[in-house]
């Protein structure tokens, strides 16, 4: 067979003549040496993509940076570390970090207070030995070293990549503490702000810890994507099956799939017939039928037929893999939201260094106070900047926003998603499993125009009885349908199934047939053709080969799922339902929901295109689902949702979960975001607007004229209190209602 390569992409070949999709050149034929060069250059290349198949790199204090090469961290410039995906899926490495540190450090913090003369004297006991400033100087710099190293190691990349932030300026606070206070203690008399530094570390290490557990991205995403194909797969070698690895496989293997078992890779039905479920793929409700010639998708679930299926696609050509590629590619454009913590932090930076310098060299070149003058004002004026209250602004809001949205039946999984939901103007759903409960249900049942012996509840629950033995979906909903109406569902003999068609079994000495168009046929049964089914699943059901009727079932609708759509509307929200179905299904579902915009036929591409075109026009999007194939749509749109109940794929890759299948948790989701924007926005003002005040005063400009004067501890305590007052205002957030 001859083949076509690109002269400047040698990955790009295919069998045919054309030009090539990266650079559009036109493709040459490839002759038999340079063929045989790409193909070792290729299994090089495989081989090594193999042996780094779980390596990742990720910033050691961002833990949502994630490449698959080495480098540096695009925000804070850090060397990227390696890491295990599936050790790593939670982010566990920077998180376990700090909270080792945290707890490591607690007692010598604690110590270091009780040591502390102010702290005696506030609460009345005293507590003094010989040599006690000694033994807190060496406590107080195990606390700042071990304690304060993640937070100089980000603020080295900061200062490389000059963009000074939140941890250049905590590493600025403590180590002007920390010197100041070992100068005081062998240098000249003065108070000492060693507590003041061993908390300010320890409040830092804990809410850094609370926020990297907090936080989970696309990786988790990626590591249950993989998981979706099975590790192993029944090889078939001369006709004998052989249990191999999956990424064994090469293309044109062929491997058997049992009932019930996931398919392992992506390839061509040669023999056999069976239902497969593509919802988790393709996000269509309904199995469809598989027979020879037909593709098949890793990942999906065989139901009731045994499939020998020939390998089409390996490694980075399956679906899984694209869908993978979607989510990287989509997490790769989407901008970073850049935190107002993180800006006033740049801000108060230079404020502070800037009040710090100023104010000595005022103190100390200006007038005949001295150097310990100037050097404590200078010292007063960096504390009280230092952003112990903006460090505790958003994650107590954030604290308290995650424990109220649970009590809501909404888990909080990344804070910048419920920061964006405010603006929300557009909200995606997916249909199956989101605005529907992805379960087929008895919509109407229509008697043959021939029959006059049989009655709709007759004909429901003998159709039950010949299918309360499978496992199909579509036999669920008819069993189902018949338990809800207390039918006697008959016991049935002779039963057999036909893979993907139905099943046939007597009832009470009669022969009953229960299947699709397909089966019917092929038992020569003549079949009434009705209008109103093209919005439904019908299900043909013949006695003694004699068509008596149809059951129609739909996949029902949620309850609760026009009642959101309403609220949102209300609220200037527009709505959009985005599905795999057809489109007769999917306009029946909009028009009863009253739904904005309708999509077909929707792959998981189109989800991301779609989601695309509307951010283009200038829409902050939501996107709530609850299937594998949303998964891309998540990490693409402003804001992901998943329904609770859903993969675990979606789970992961969203960053709001609803823990019940309720749409109308979407709509607290935003209203909680809309509350919880206005605590972070009061708290942000306060942590930052009281240094208009305090940072004046801390650097002098009452003394002159009122010999006020802000000693170090007492810009620690103003600091402290600054603290307080967020914590506090933080904590009214309880009492709001969200619905």
């Amino acid at each position: 067979m001859q083949t076509y390569i690109c002269p400047m992409h040698k990955e790009v070949r295919q069998n045919e003549p054309g030009r090539c999709p990266i650079c559009n050149m036109h493709l040459v034929l490839e002759d038999n040496k340079e063929t045989h060069k790409h193909t070792e250059q290729k299994d090089s290349l495989a081989q090594t993509a193999k042996s780094n198949a779980n390596v990742w790199y990720t910033c050691p204090m961002d833990p949502e940076i994630i490449s698959e090469h080495p480098g540096e961290c695009p925000k804070c410039g850090m060397d990227l570390v390696r890491m295990d995906r599936e050790k790593h899926a939670g982010h566990g490495g920077a998180e376990q970090d700090f909270k080792r540190r945290f707890w490591i450090t607690l007692p010598f913090v604690l110590i270091i207070m009780a040591l502390s003369s102010n702290i005696q004297k506030w609460f009345g006991f005293n507590l003094t030995f010989s040599g006690q400033e000694l033994v807190i100087f060496l406590i107080s710099t195990f606390v700042f070293l071990y304690g304060g190293l993640p937070f100089f190691k980000a603020s080295k990349g900061e200062l490389s990549r000059k963009n000074p932030a939140m941890m250049t300026l905590v590493s600025f606070g403590i180590t002007v503490a920390y010197l100041f206070s070992v100068a005081v203690t062998f240098v000249f008399p003065g108070e000492s702000l060693y507590w003041e530094m061993a908390t300010l570390i320890s409040v830092f290490l804990l809410g850094h810890w609370l926020e990297m557990r907090a936080v989970r991205g696309a990786t988790g995403a990626l590591t249950k994507l993989a998981k979706l194909i099975p590790p192993t797969a029944h090889l078939l070698e001369h006709e004998q099956t052989k249990e191999v690895q999956t990424d064994e496989l090469k293309i044109d293997d062929q491997v058997l799939v049992k009932p019930g078992e996931k398919i392992p890779v992506d390839g061509i039905v040669i023999e056999g017939e069976s239902a497969v479920n593509e919802s988790m793929v393709t996000g269509e409700s309904i199995p469809i039928v598989k027979k020879s010639g037909d593709t098949v998708v890793g990942g999906t679930i065989n139901q009731d037929g045994s499939l020998k299926v020939k390998v089409t696609k390996i490694g980075a050509d399956t679906a899984i893999a694209q869908i993978t590629k979607l989510i990287r590619d989509a997490q790769a454009s989407k901008p970073q939201v850049q935190q107002l913590a993180d800006r006033a932090a740049m801000v108060l930076f230079y404020i502070a260094m800037s009040a710090g310098i100023l104010s000595f060299l005022f103190w100390f070149f200006g007038s005949s106070n001295g150097l310990i003058f100037a050097a404590t004002i200078a010292v007063a004026a960096v504390v009280v900047a230092c952003p112990h209250a903006l460090g505790l602004a958003i994650p107590t809001v954030t604290s308290i926003t995650s424990t109220l949205g649970a009590k809501n039946g909404i888990l909080i999984k990344d804070m910048k998603a419920l920061e964006i939901a405010r603006k929300l103007n557009y909200v995606v759903f997916d249909k199956t499993g989101t605005l529907t409960k992805g379960e087929f249900g008895i919509v109407d049942i229509i008697l043959s125009s021939q029959s006059n012996s049989i009655d709709k509840d007759t004909l429901l629950a003998m159709a039950a009885g010949v299918e309360v033995s499978s496992e199909h979906s579509i036999a669920r909903g008819i069993v189902q349908a018949a338990k809800d109406k207390k039918l006697k569902i008959p016991s049935v003999t002779d039963f057999h199934s036909f893979p993907g068609k139905g099943a046939q079994g007597k009832i009470n000495g009669k022969h009953i047939l229960v299947g699709n168009k397909i089966l019917m046929k092929e038992q020569k049964i003549i079949i009434e053709e009705k209008n109103n089914t093209q919005t439904s699943t019908p299900v043909y059901v013949a006695i003694d080969n004699s068509f008596v009727g149809m059951l129609l079932l739909a996949d029902v609708i949620r309850d609760e799922a026009k009642a959101a759509i309403i609220k949102l509307h209300k609220m200037g929200i527009k709505t959009a339902m985005l599905t795999g179905d057809t489109q007769d299904v999917a306009d029946q579902v909009g028009k009863k929901l009253g739904i904005d915009t309708i999509l077909a036929h929707a792959l998981p591409e189109d989800k991301v295109n779609k989601i695309k075109e509307l951010q283009e026009q200038g829409n902050v999007v939501a996107m709530v689902g609850d299937g594998v194939n949303d998964a891309p749509s998540f990490v693409q749109s402003h804001v992901g949702i998943a329904i609770g109940t859903g993969t675990d794929v979606a789970v992961e890759s969203a960053g709001i979960v609803l823990m019940k299948n309720d749409p109308l948790d979407v709509v607290k989701a935003i209203i909680l975001s809309r509350k919880t924007n206005q605590k972070m926005i009061q708290n942000l003002a306060w942590a930052t607007g009281y240094n208009v005040f305090a940072i004046p005063i801390a650097a002098g400009v009452l003394y002159p004229s009122f010999h006020i004067l802000l000693q170090p501890e007492w810009a620690a305590l103003l600091m402290s209190a600054s603290s307080v007052i967020v914590v506090l205002n933080a904590l009214l957030l309880r009492r709001e209602k969200l619905s």
